[in-house]
């Protein structure tokens, strides 16, 4: 099943939700000190294995982390190869003062915010979707 490729539908269909939970991204040197834990997601870098993780797990197991997210899906099936997306929730973003992290899985896009910022990321994104992309949405 492919996923939407129109900007305009992307945008008001995005539907963001706010999930449950506070995660970290931990740099692990050995992945086997996460085998068989509940990793939300992993990338591989040339300095180890970025993994996110919900931060109860990570402070069990031991890990360093700097930043303390909340984790954000778009509920929309977006294609892989649809163009805008991304730069119109990143710019709006960005605009309010909110970094994000992002990843782009097979059925949706997931957005990391600051945990304190979490609300109000959500609320900027409600008003994106509601504006189709116009300027209008801060």
């Amino acid at each position: 099943m492919s996923g939407e490729k129109s900007i305009a539908k992307l945008l008001s269909g995005m539907s963001p939700s706010l999930n449950d939970g506070d995660y970290v991204f931990c740099c692990v040197a050995d992945p086997d000190i996460v085998k068989g834990e509940e990793v939300l997601g992993s990338f591989r870098e040339k300095e180890g294995l970025t993994v996110i993780i919900e931060r109860s797990r990570a402070q069990a197991l031991g890990l360093d982390f700097d930043y303390v997210a909340a984790w954000i899906t778009l509920t929309v099936h977006s294609a892989l190869d649809a163009v805008g997306l991304t730069a119109a929730f990143a710019t709006a973003l960005g605009n309010a003062g909110i970094s994000c992290n992002v990843i782009a899985a097979y059925y949706h896009d997931h957005i990391f915010v600051g945990r304190e910022d979490a609300q109000r990321a959500i609320e900027v994104l409600e008003a994106l979707a509601r504006s189709g992309g116009s300027d209008d949405c801060r």
